[in-house]
């Protein structure tokens, strides 16, 4: 299994008492990250069950010491992404700790034992605040949008707006009519795209909606994890600087951190 670039404690010491006057974004493998701008942490889709059956790539630390957690947000019910193991024990030890879920999904995770207060339920549209930030969701098709009147969006979309910057997590889903448009609004900075696995962006496809709604950072995420989702990595790098030059773009190594440059 390979191993992180950085983890364990060391990292979690360093997402805690990292300063952050402007945000500051770890990859920790397939679609989860940590993010910060000044005092809040947020996780999104942590995947960190080290069992997980045909893992390539080990969790850079176990969800049980994620003790500093504000919001964890959760793009969909699929266990890669609301992992059923990982996210009662980041709860468990970040105790004033929320997740941010659609509406429909939150039935399956009380079955996980995630405590109903616990929940903050969103759909497309809506805007959840947390400290001075704000959350967006917009829906993602995977691969459709499969809205339905009482469950809302199954599969969102989550826009973290930290200060005058916004960071775009797209979840698992293709393009479809009228995403750019919904996310322009929102002057995107870094756009974090699947591009592994058959029902998620083609490198070409991430890099159009990159570029339609003017993200100033692309980056890539839920590849490599799993040999279902493997992508060659350079042929992404080689496309960019290829076909859009002006593009900017950033490929973690799992445990890495990178701080969204202000100038």
């Amino acid at each position: 299994m390979i191993q992180p670039v950085n983890g364990g404690r060391e990292l979690l010491d360093e997402i805690e008492s990292a300063p952050c006057p402007a945000p500051r974004i770890w990859w920790l493998g397939h679609s989860g990250f940590a993010l910060k701008y000044q005092n809040a942490i947020v996780y999104v889709d942590p995947l960190l069950s080290a069992t997980r059956a045909g893992r390539l790539v080990a969790p850079p630390f176990a969800a049980g010491d994620v003790a500093h957690a504000g919001l964890i947000l959760c793009t969909h019910a699929h266990a890669g992404h609301l992992d059923p193991d990982a996210l009662p024990a980041i709860l468990q030890a970040s105790r004033r700790a929320k997740v941010v879920m659609p509406m429909s999904v939150a039935t399956h995770a009380h079955s996980l034992g995630i405590e109903y207060q616990r929940m903050v339920t969103t759909n497309a549209d809506l805007r959840v605040e947390f400290l001075d930030d704000r959350i967006y969701a917009v829906p993602s098709a995977h691969p459709q949008l499969d809205w339905t009147p009482l469950g809302g969006y199954p599969y969102l979309g989550y826009l973290v707006r930290f200060g005058r910057h916004t960071i775009y997590h797209a979840g698992d889903g293709v393009p479809y009519d009228r995403l750019a448009e919904r996310l322009r609004p929102y002057n995107v900075n870094v756009a974090l795209l699947p591009i592994g696995g058959d029902k998620n962006f083609s490198i070409p496809e991430a890099a159009h909606l990159a570029q339609q709604i003017g993200a100033e950072w692309l980056v890539p995420m839920h590849y490599d994890m799993f040999p279902a989702n493997a992508v060659d990595i350079d042929r992404f790098v080689e496309h960019l600087l290829e076909q859009h030059p002006s593009q900017r773009f950033k490929v973690f190594q799992c445990g890495e951190g990178w701080s969204i440059p202000t100038e």
